[in-house]
């Protein structure tokens, strides 16, 4: 069999620059594809798209990357817009907000990552705090910080130990979506991971695995599809 094929959702953003070109461009990190690939899987990227065709491109793949980004809209989970709440991205929460219903439709294996786990909150009737200190370093810098596994939950299957995580996000769960548990916290109590126990393979983590070295997290992506 060949590697599994496992698509990530990207930005679409207004002005890239390369070369001589400053174009609205479809971008990923490169450390999302790369993270697929060391785990052994082949990455292909989502754009924004049509949300209508969301079950039928998660039909062609074995797993699902929602991708960290900007804040969710605050009005996808009924709240009014904090001062402190970045601008929104209304053709990626829709896009996003679709493909994570249609990998949890069809037990496709789903990975949030920062804003993906978020948005699967979102998804399932969760809301979220607009505002939290302390788990950003700087502007554009990875920060550290521990988190501990719940005991005999999915992630504590995959890292069973308290682990330092790459980190830079202002938001976190709040009210926990329907179904789901956390899974792992920060020392402050923050939620930083939650799953879906009885369905397939589905779990967020607020950090970014793909800005580390520790590949489990995805490694146990690809090794349920």
């Amino acid at each position: 069999m060949g590697r599994p094929l496992i698509g990530v959702s990207t930005y679409l953003e207004s002005g890239a620059r390369w070369g001589v070109w400053e174009l609205e461009a479809a971008l990923l990190p490169a450390g999302y594809p790369r993270l697929v690939q060391r785990a052994g899987g082949l990455a292909v990227m989502l754009p924004p798209d049509d949300p209508a065709q969301a079950a039928a491109t998660v039909a062609r793949l074995d797993g699902v990357v929602v991708a960290g980004g900007p804040d969710v809209d605050p009005v996808r989970y009924g709240a009014e817009r904090s001062p402190r709440t970045g601008p929104a991205a209304p053709e990626r929460d829709a896009w996003e907000l679709a493909l994570i219903r249609a990998a949890l439709a069809s037990g496709t294996p789903l990975l949030g990552i920062c804003r993906g786990l978020q948005l699967l909150n979102v998804a399932l009737g969760g809301t979220l705090v607009q505002h939290i200190d302390g788990h950003v370093k700087d502007a554009g810098v990875f920060g550290h910080h521990e988190v501990t596994p719940v005991p005999g939950s999915l992630y504590a299957g995959v890292v069973p130990e308290v682990t330092a995580v790459p980190t830079y996000h202002h938001q976190a769960v709040e009210r926990l979506g329907d179904g789901l548990r956390a899974s792992a916290h920060a020392a402050d109590g923050t939620v930083e991971a939650i799953e879906l126990p009885g369905s397939s393979w589905v779990l967020g983590v607020q950090w970014h695995p793909e800005a580390g070295e520790d590949l489990r997290v995805m490694q146990a992506l690809i090794n349920a599809t």
